[in-house]
């Protein structure tokens, strides 16, 4: 048994491997909820996120840095296709696509009034190192 030693793999951060297709996670926004959240992924991870939804148009506003930080600098997400509302149809899938930047959790919203819930409508992305 070696004494003193930290595992390697204990710290690690996980990256994705180059060549690797980014981290694909589907998401239903429905009425006055987002699922799942909150959505987890790796600090570095090319993430393409897939939402549908089926009884209304809604849309996803996301923060750009995390939660209670300076809004400056670079953001923390970096979008393929930066919009303020990701707007998602009836019946239909959007993608968003971002690197995960820094750590941190990151707040995001319905963008689209969607009903008298439409101000519940939030949800949470987790940057884990």
């Amino acid at each position: 048994m070696l004494v003193g030693l930290a595992s390697p793999a204990r710290h690690a951060v996980i990256s994705p491997q180059p060549g690797q297709g980014p981290q694909v996670i589907e998401m239903t926004a429905k009425r006055y909820d987002f699922e799942p959240s909150p959505i987890r992924v790796k600090q570095g991870s090319k993430v393409q996120l897939k939402i549908t939804t089926a009884d209304r148009e809604h849309g996803v506003k996301f923060n750009l840095f995390p939660d209670g930080a300076k809004e400056t600098g670079s953001a923390g997400l970096i979008f393929a296709a930066p919009q303020d509302c990701y707007k998602v149809e009836k019946g239909s899938t959007t993608t968003v696509e971002f690197t995960a930047q820094t750590p941190g959790t990151y707040s995001f919203k319905c963008c689209v009034s969607c009903g008298m819930g439409h101000s519940r409508m939030k949800g949470k992305l987790i940057v884990e190192p």
